[in-house]
């Protein structure tokens, strides 16, 4: 959507770089780290997402007129500082995860290098851009794990909280492995299949079922799916279903492509339903439920036996309804003036709270054999790790557990997308990143995909990164 966001910002942020122009840290270069703390949900991991659009931010970071006008009506800036606004241009250097990727708490997934006014200006939109959709995605993937291959469709455009959130919530549930949405634009902008049948009103619009069946038939001969909830599913519904099925398309050499059931025992109705489609030769007839589903419904319905090729899943995925709030925060990691870098550190008696302090690099160690992630590690970003012999790792509470890695690749999480304020990042097409999705969630080991209690993916941090951070705590946070 080509519009402005330059503005979507907390006052504070204009407040403080205002206050940074006319001090002596105006020429100061500064380090931001974006992560999150806890995965929604109480799951194993996060996906990534949102990137494309915070590029788009990137590109097109610049203050009108009119917004000048605005700020200088407050009364609270600088002529100065309007003056900078006014011919601003954005020329900091960002590294990000790649969309698709899974992610872990407290690893940097994106970091912003540039002069500090700039820094603070972008901090709400890197996270609300990166927030809503990871956790969309997230969402997605949990409910696609569920399904256990079967295709799950985005439906959830009318319950979203707002039009953008509609159209990018659907963008990350296709990035998670949704196959398709109801939302056109969705599917428009972001190429990937729309998907949709029939509402009730449909049904009621006609003097009965059988003849709004007929009529709809006879419209999308290849591509009928019938909705059959609307009165009775199993004494009017497929009956009804059926003989369109046998009066209209069969006369036509076409087939059903499926029956949508919206209400009631679901996991009764499609056995019932699967039986009697089967029993008038449609074996072929597709059944898609849908009716306020998510991950831990869909798992209980699989376990109960339910007939269900695929799900149509609304409001508690584009919501998130069970986790409303990603979580993520823009924290300062270090600063750098006159070619030194100073680590910065953020304390807090909420342990969780702590900063990881310095310049950093995550990356993430594979098995060579299996091909599966062994463990997240976060460097100070002048370490490299040598894959071609063992390395330690270990935990960064518990620092007796230590384990050396041996037969491992290495590989760095972020790319660089912007340099000085250049976009130097090809973004993939939305179907590539969910393939990609798709294979590095497949990397993880299933303790780690489990619902409930799965295993602690090990975050480590290098010795170095250790030491550092154990002497800021150390000078900062010692006794009173």
């Amino acid at each position: 959507m080509k519009r402005n966001l330059s503005m979507l910002m907390d006052l504070y942020e204009l407040t403080m770089s205002n206050g940074i122009l006319n001090s002596d840290m105006r020429d100061t270069v500064t380090y931001f780290d974006m992560f999150f703390r806890r995965v929604p949900d109480e799951g194993g991991f996060a996906i990534m997402a949102g990137l494309e659009q915070l590029i788009e931010y990137f590109n097109n970071l610049s203050f009108s007129e009119e917004d000048i006008e605005y700020l200088t009506s407050l009364n609270l800036f600088s002529q100065e500082f309007l003056d900078y606004l006014a011919d601003f241009k954005f020329e900091c250097d960002v590294w990000a995860v790649p969309e698709g990727t899974p992610i872990f708490p407290m690893e940097p997934i994106v970091t912003v290098k540039g002069p500090a006014i700039q820094a603070f200006l972008v901090e709400t939109m890197v996270l609300l851009t990166i927030n809503h959709q990871s956790l969309i995605a997230t969402k997605a993937n949990r409910i696609v794990t569920a399904a256990q291959g079967r295709a799950v469709l985005e439906f959830g455009s009318r319950r979203a909280h707002g039009y953008d959130a509609a159209i990018y919530g659907a963008r990350a549930a296709i990035i998670g492995g949704c196959v398709g949405t109801a939302c056109v634009k969705s599917a428009k902008d972001f190429d990937v299949a729309p998907s949709g049948t029939m509402a009730h009103s449909w049904v009621q619009l006609f003097e009965d079922e059988y003849t709004a069946f007929k009529n709809y038939a006879l419209m999308y001969p290849n591509s009928c799916t019938l909705l059959i909830d609307t009165y009775n599913v199993l004494k009017s519904g497929v009956p009804n279903a059926i003989k369109v099925f046998d009066e209209v398309l069969k006369p036509l050499g076409a087939r059903p492509k499926g029956v949508r059931i919206d209400s009631g025992d679901i996991t009764y109705l499609t056995k019932k339903v699967r039986k009697m489609l089967d029993d008038a030769g449609y074996s072929d007839c597709k059944i898609i439920v849908s009716n306020s589903l998510d991950e831990y419904i869909i798992r209980d319905m699989l376990m109960q036996g339910a007939a269900v090729d695929s799900f149509g899943v609304g409001e508690r995925l584009i919501t998130s309804s069970s986790e409303a709030v990603f979580g993520g925060v823009y924290k300062l990691a270090a600063v750098e003036k006159d070619g030194v870098i100073t680590p910065r550190i953020k304390i807090s008696e909420n342990i969780s709270k702590i900063t990881l302090p310095g310049v950093k690099i995550p990356w993430r160690l594979f098995d060579k054999e299996t091909g599966k992630a062994i463990a997240d590690v976060i460097t100070l970003n002048y370490e490299k790790i040598d894959d071609s012999c063992g390395y330690e790792i270990f935990h960064p509470e518990y620092t007796w557990k230590r384990k050396t890695v041996t037969d491992f690749v290495a590989k760095k999480l972020q790319v660089k997308i912007m340099e000085k304020g250049k976009q130097v990042y090809t973004c993939p097409a939305v179907k590539d990143i969910a393939k990609y999705c798709k294979e590095q969630v497949e990397s993880l080991w299933d303790e780690v995909k489990r619902f409930e209690k799965p295993h602690a993916y090990y975050v480590d941090l290098s010795q170095e990164l250790w030491n550092q951070r154990a002497e800021l705590l150390n000078k900062h946070g010692g006794k009173e």
